[in-house]
């Protein structure tokens, strides 16, 4: 038998960051019968009815209305396809219509997840050893572990409920230049950002563009929560206010559609090539790598999910409201079952965030909240729950923890809470 030394195989292997997920994984599939605050997968009363012909066959209609015979649609879902996607219009008109970005379907690639969009754009971005990605801390795993595999140098910067540390920010800046290094991009989600349910305000939004523009760094913009925006509250991502081509905006249809699905789409309008020469835009180049990692994403789901918009007027906000509703409603059941259950544990050193939306809520413990303690919770008390030591770059985050609210029910979220206060206080209260 051929036995493989860990230490002939990539180092990436080895990061913790790699096997959170399977880790929590491993975890509820030892208990099953725990109420599981985990995972931040969409609701299953989110997922689309039966109905994938019908979307497909509303795609199919929308090439023959933009010329293409009924045979020559129809073989465009079996074969391979363009690597930029067959979705691009319906996703650009989208991106236009609902959240102001002005893009072209040349300016966009689709991909398998926004997890693919991120690798192929760090892997584009990254050409030399003296560049630095930096990331709000904490910070999505998916980014750090991409940048880890592709061995790229990340330094944190700290994120509040108000946005990213603009300071903080421009020092990191300035020491990368006095080590001979540069900030290359920042990676940030402004809006309910995985896991710290963050969202910049206008203002901040704003000044990081004046800041990216004089400190010449790009911004990769993640808008997987944007939508669970209350109707009346949204904001204008990142890209809609960029007027010099310093966003890389990154998207999925994963929570506004279904995770099945996997497909993604990446807007990168910079444009490539020597001074006053011929140009093309980034995403051309993304897609160019993307023909040597998942050749293209597959036609048959892009053409459910563009029949998907076009069956809800094109627009993902229609196509989302109702989840939207549903994430509203399960994020205030879990902040106010913490408020009703934890009133008392409070008082002992046990704190939480309230965010404005997206799928998590934040709880600051007085004891380290390692793997060791979520076998005790899982095991006596039967409740699950994120630790959030790893979401941080720079160390921290060992007496946090993340609970979700996207996958349960509003009984499961109330009895789930019941459980956890029941832990915290036998416990860890002090």
């Amino acid at each position: 038998m051929t036995l493989l030394p860990p230490s002939r195989l990539h180092d990436s292997l080895q990061a913790p960051v790699l096997g959170s997920i399977g880790f929590l994984n491993e975890v509820m599939g030892r208990f099953p019968d725990a109420i599981s605050f985990a995972p931040g997968a969409p609701h299953p009363d989110t997922l689309p009815e039966p109905a994938l012909q019908r979307y497909t066959d509303r795609f199919l209609r929308h090439l023959t209305e933009q010329g293409a015979s009924p045979e020559r649609a129809r073989r465009m879902l079996f074969e391979y396809g363009p690597s930029r996607g067959i979705i691009n219009d319906i996703v650009a008109e989208a991106l236009r219509r609902d959240h102001g970005i002005a893009t072209t379907p040349d300016d966009l690639v689709v991909t398998v997840g926004a997890q693919e969009g991120m690798l192929l754009v760090l892997r584009a971005l990254f050409g030399s050893a003296d560049d630095i990605l930096a990331v709000a801390d904490p910070c999505f795993v998916g980014i750090t572990g991409a940048a880890r595999i592709l061995g790229l140098d990340v330094v944190p910067v700290a994120e509040s409920t108000q946005g990213i540390d603009l300071e903080g920010l421009e020092r990191t800046c300035r020491d990368a230049r006095r080590a001979g290094r540069n900030v290359r991009a920042l990676y940030v989600a402004p809006d309910f950002s995985n896991p710290g349910g963050g969202r910049m305000p206008p203002a901040c939004r704003h000044r990081l563009l004046e800041l990216a523009e004089r400190e010449d760094f790009l911004i990769l913009e993640d808008n997987a929560y944007g939508f669970t925006a209350t109707t009346g509250s949204e904001l204008p991502p990142l890209k809609a206010l960029d007027t010099s081509r310093r966003v890389i905006h990154i998207g999925t249809f994963a929570k506004v559609a279904f995770p099945g699905a996997r497909v993604g789409y990446v807007v990168a309008d910079q444009r490539v090539g020597p001074q006053g020469g011929t140009t093309r835009p980034l995403a051309a180049e993304l897609a160019t790598l993307k023909t040597m990692v998942t050749v293209n994403t597959s036609p048959l789901s892009q053409a459910v999910i563009g029949g998907m918009l076009l069956e809800h007027g094109g627009s993902t906000a229609t196509l989302g409201r109702h989840k939207a509703d549903l994430y509203q409603r399960n994020l205030s059941c879990l902040a106010d079952a913490l408020d009703r259950h934890l009133a008392g544990a409070a008082l002992r050193g046990v704190r939480w965030n309230r965010p404005e939306g997206g799928f998590f809520i934040r709880v600051q413990l007085p004891v380290r909240a390692d793997a060791a303690l979520l076998e005790v919770s899982a095991a006596k008390y039967g409740v699950l729950w994120t630790p959030m030591e790893q979401f941080y770059v720079g160390g921290g985050g060992d007496r946090q923890i993340r609970l979700s609210c996207s996958y349960l029910d509003l009984q499961e979220i109330e009895e789930g809470v019941r459980r956890l206060a029941a832990f915290l206080t036998k416990e860890i209260a002090t």
